[in-house]
């Protein structure tokens, strides 16, 4: 029997399995998840309080149009200058929510692969040292993301106006109702697996960002390399990645918002017979806070894990078809396996 391949860390050096993969990652989790948790408590943890503080901003200037429509008796409706400031508000509030939840992404997936360089060679590692050589890479991997987004972005657009043209003209033939549920379900059976294809392709330019430092359209044309000969596979682990992660975050928040749920949570002696929105949101502060929680440590699986798996696919491809093994041998003073 040939000796097994070296395995200074979470991952033998040698064409990885299924088993490996996973195992791998969950192994990365088990030794690194001060820095791992650490990291993405950090990152989400912020954003968090970016949104929140939005969200203080946004009601301290629109509070009182938010009262006066919800407030609005049935037979007389909202007035336009109620409704627009709230409008205002929410797309502000959308939009710095969004760019503080990219950028904690990005993060995460720039402190994956940068923490498993260590964790496949068996080193120990600090929170600082793998924030550092994170933050460093996340413009790329804010570029590669954004990338990825504008090229499905494409071919969805296309769709859309190709779709609302025949609708158009069907519905000037009279024929619209019955052909455009069609229509709009024969795009989607189009357009779906185009997207999977073109997210399969480019889910590695992550780790090639961070590891081989490449900027984000090189770290785009890296991945579709490694990828070619290997979708169906990397198609698959990604999948069943994503399906344990969100299985982990359901059983995560479970217990968390049961626990919102019990009556101490809510205060309601202080809610008259018409209260605010403020009262409202008040009175429920508790269950949101736990629900917050959960909500946040749910989320860190969510982002950690798959990311780890694709870190780990990432590896694998460059071992099946650049045989990296002797060299991270090499790099982790162990002796190779031919």
């Amino acid at each position: 029997m040939p000796p097994p391949p070296p395995k200074p860390g979470v991952i033998p050096l040698a064409p990885l399995t299924l088993g490996d993969i996973l195992s791998g990652a969950f192994a990365t989790i088990g030794r690194y998840w001060k820095q791992l948790f650490g990291i993405a408590a950090a990152v989400y943890g912020a954003a968090t309080a970016v949104v929140a503080a939005a969200l203080a901003v946004a009601y301290a200037v629109v509070g009182d149009n938010l009262d006066r429509v919800v407030g609005v008796e049935d037979d007389h409706p909202s007035a336009w200058d109620d409704i627009l400031p709230l409008l205002i508000a929410f797309v502000v509030v959308w939009c710095v929510s969004m760019i503080a939840m990219l950028l904690a992404t990005a993060v995460i997936y720039a402190a994956c692969p940068a923490l498993l360089q260590d964790a496949v060679l068996g080193r120990p590692t600090t929170f600082g040292s793998v924030w550092r050589r994170a933050w460093a890479r996340v413009p790329s991997v804010i570029g590669t993301l954004f990338l990825t987004a504008l090229i499905f972005l494409i071919p969805l657009a296309l769709f859309l106006t190709a779709f609302v043209a025949l609708s158009v003209a069907l519905l000037a033939l009279r024929t619209g109702p019955l052909i455009v549920p069609f229509l709009a379900f024969l795009g989607a059976l189009v357009t779906a697996p185009l997207g999977i294809w073109l997210w399969v392709k480019f889910s590695l330019a992550p780790a090639a960002a961070v590891i081989e430092r490449q900027r984000p359209i090189a770290a785009l044309r890296r991945s579709s390399e490694l990828v070619r000969g290997g979708w169906w596979r990397i198609f698959g682990i990604s999948l069943l990645a994503a399906v344990l992660a969100a299985a982990a975050s359901y059983v995560i928040q479970l217990p968390f918002n049961l626990a919102g749920a019990l009556p101490g949570l809510v205060d309601t002696s202080d809610l008259g017979s018409d209260p605010g929105v403020s009262q409202i949101l008040v009175a429920m502060g508790g269950a949101l806070i736990v629900a917050m929680v959960g909500q946040l440590i749910g989320q860190i699986f969510v982002a950690v894990f798959p990311q780890l798996v694709s870190s780990l696919l990432y590896v694998d491809q460059r071992i099946r078809k650049e045989n990296l093994a002797p060299t991270l041998a090499e790099a982790a003073a162990v002796p190779p396996v031919y």
